[in-house]
């Protein structure tokens, strides 16, 4: 018998355990980008969180138009001028001052923030105030390098989120980023 006809099965062997060994991570693969994805994925917007949004957009797209704004909905007068503010469309919104601050590092490196707060009731002035200073002293402690690229923004915002959550002790239901510059 020759050598060839003896490596044959050995060859066929090891060519059936490669493919094995990639499908099986290939899977694995697949698996693991799954769960990090399900892990990463924002929770989708209850009912009422949506219906908000609806009023909002449709509030926005009206005062844009000159129209009044739907019904239930809270317009500014004729006179303002500028961007309309989320705060005009619904009493449950607030919209934060811009919170205009310096970075941890680089010191030369500047942030502005424009924030709004979605409220489960009745909004509260005194509460949005200590909420925007809190982030105001938290912002102070970033750095460029934590918030660079989408993954950083992401982590900010699920900062300042669970910042508001223990300071209005669930009362909030959202934040809104509105305007994020770095300078």
């Amino acid at each position: 018998m020759s050598e060839a006809d003896e490596s044959a099965p050995g060859k066929k062997k090891g060519k059936i355990l490669t493919i094995v060994a990639l499908a099986a991570i290939t899977l694995l693969g697949a698996g693991g980008g799954w769960v990090v994805g399900g892990l990463l994925a924002t929770p989708p917007l209850t009912a009422e969180e949506a219906k908000l949004v609806e009023e909002a957009k449709a509030a926005i797209k009206a005062k844009q138009q000159g129209k009044a704004p739907p019904a239930g909905a809270h317009g500014g007068s004729k006179k303002e001028e500028g961007l309309p503010t989320i705060s005009a469309a619904l009493p449950g919104l607030l919209q934060l001052d811009a919170i205009t601050t310096n970075l941890a590092y680089p010191a030369e490196n500047w942030v502005r923030l424009e924030l709004a707060l979605v409220f489960k009731g009745p909004s509260d002035a005194d509460m949005a105030k200590t909420i925007e200073t809190d982030i105001a002293a938290y912002l102070k402690t970033v750095s460029l390098q934590q918030i660079e690229g989408p993954r950083g923004l992401q982590y900010l915002k699920d900062d300042i989120k669970e910042r508001v959550d223990l300071r209005s002790e669930g009362r909030i239901s959202d934040v809104i980023i509105r305007t994020f510059v770095i300078q």
